[in-house]
């Protein structure tokens, strides 16, 4: 949904809740999209603003997803991107990865790359943690990005 209708229809935040059978279930994760003046021809900017415990997601909540970069098609929506979002959050990508170390522990100690993930999704997605664990400056102001 837009921020705010009135001022900016470019600027969206969206509510993902953690796939069942995962170490996100019962999360409640928030991201910001930002729509470039040339959308749909192209991807919006998408970053996640409640912490996340993944390889393919950074520190700064910026997601590592070939459809919002080179796979990018007009013909997609924000449902299906999305979409896509919670199937990286089901089926983390080991090929490529935004933070080497839990992308390590992933391909390697996928028993604890769960448990930690299940401990950040309880400490930073939870209904009592949304307002404590957003993410600073959801965009820098720097336009050149």
């Amino acid at each position: 949904q837009p921020l705010d209708s009135s001022k900016d229809m470019f600027n969206w935040t969206a509510t993902i809740h953690g796939p069942q059978g995962t170490p996100f279930q019962d999360g409640i994760f928030h991201l910001a999209i930002r729509f470039p003046t040339d959308f749909p021809f192209k991807p919006p900017r998408i970053r996640f603003t409640t912490r996340v415990y993944h390889p393919n997601i950074s520190s700064q909540g910026d997601i590592c997803l070939d459809i919002l970069q080179d796979k990018w098609s007009p013909a997609l929506t924000i449902r299906t991107v999305l979409l896509s979002i919670c199937s990286l959050l089901t089926d983390p990508n080991p090929e490529h990865g935004l933070e080497n170390e839990i992308l390590q522990i992933y391909r390697t100690n996928k028993k604890k790359y769960e448990e930690n993930a299940r401990e950040w999704t309880k400490k930073y997605a939870t209904e009592d943690q949304e307002k404590v664990s957003q993410l600073d400056d959801t965009f820098p102001t720097d336009e050149s990005k």
